[in-house]
């Protein structure tokens, strides 16, 4: 970024606001809808002030920006206005006039009194979780009164939700939602097709669960999460597959090897459940081979001095 006047900031910028508090020009075009009110979004930002070329503030260094959500995380009312209009992808320029960024009072020592500031910002991923998240800041009973249907697509964007923080590698994170998803599919059905619905919902979830307390690096509960899928569909070849991997990683060979076994029964040409089943008959020859080095040296006597 080179050091620039205002005028040369705002220049082919449009007015957003119609009292030029915000200025923005489209640096990169991204795809699909526009960030939503209330979403939760992946943000590259730096800000600048007028004649300097560093930023005074950046997160461009992060490689996974956390994500902020509307209304809340995002403190600067212009910055609010602008991802409002941007999509996932997108680049852009905005110029924030003092009332829509720091104020008269600006933040020392940062930034000086009545401010005009100059943000480039990118859009990396939103989810539009606002519908969720006022769900569940809804009571139990009152919960109970929303539709099946709806239930559902909380739940959705739950596991979605933890399906980005997953790829993201936040772990822990994806787990609490996963969690909060599952929490919500307990309701009694009404029907055969509404358990059908629930069932395969849970069933997702408890996966997602399995594998994310597998990479927490915690088999116990990956294991439990596994079996409780097994519960919902017997021959899921996934759930299978990572009640193996938690028994392999606990050191319990003969159950690792029922549940690959049963896994592969399945899916006999899946390269991974073949790989694990080879990695399962490496560790146990190592440990029979450990076994019996242990057992020699405890019936080996020992030499005696004269």
């Amino acid at each position: 970024m080179v050091a620039a006047p205002l005028q040369a900031w705002a220049r082919g910028l449009r007015d957003l606001t119609g009292d030029g508090g915000v200025r923005k020009a489209e640096l990169r075009p991204g795809s699909g809808p526009a960030v939503p009110p209330a979403a939760s979004a992946a943000v590259k930002y730096s800000g600048y002030l007028e004649h300097r070329d560093v930023p005074f503030c950046t997160n461009g260094y992060d490689r996974s920006p956390g994500l902020m959500k509307l209304g809340k995380d995002i403190t600067l009312r212009g910055l609010e206005i602008g991802l409002l209009t941007m999509k996932k992808g997108e680049v852009a320029r905005f110029v924030f006039t003092p009332d829509y960024a720091y104020g008269c009072q600006g933040c020392p020592p940062l930034i000086p009194p009545n401010a005009t500031v100059m943000f480039e910002v990118e859009v990396l991923d939103f989810l539009d979780s606002d519908e969720s998240d006022r769900f569940f800041e809804l009571t139990a009973e009152q919960q109970d009164t929303f539709p099946l249907q709806k239930v559902l697509k909380v739940a959705d964007t739950e596991r979605e939700f933890g399906n980005y923080l997953y790829r993201k590698q936040h772990f822990e994170s994806a787990k609490d939602r996963y969690k909060r998803a599952f929490s919500i599919l307990g309701r009694s059905p009404s029907s055969e097709a509404e358990q059908c619905q629930i069932d395969a919902s849970r069933l997702l979830v408890l996966l997602n669960l399995s594998l994310t307390y597998l990479k927490l690096e915690r088999p116990a509960q990956a294991l439990a999460y596994g079996e409780k899928a097994l519960e919902i569909d017997r021959r899921n070849a996934k759930a299978l597959f990572r009640c193996g991997q938690a028994c392999l990683c606990m050191t319990e060979y003969e159950k690792a090897r029922d549940f690959l076994v049963r896994a592969q029964r399945i899916q006999p040409f899946n390269h991974d459940i073949n790989n694990e089943l080879k990695k399962l008959a490496s560790c146990y020859k190592n440990y029979m081979e450990k076994e019996k080095q242990m057992c020699c040296r405890m019936f080996t006597p020992l030499s005696s001095s004269d």
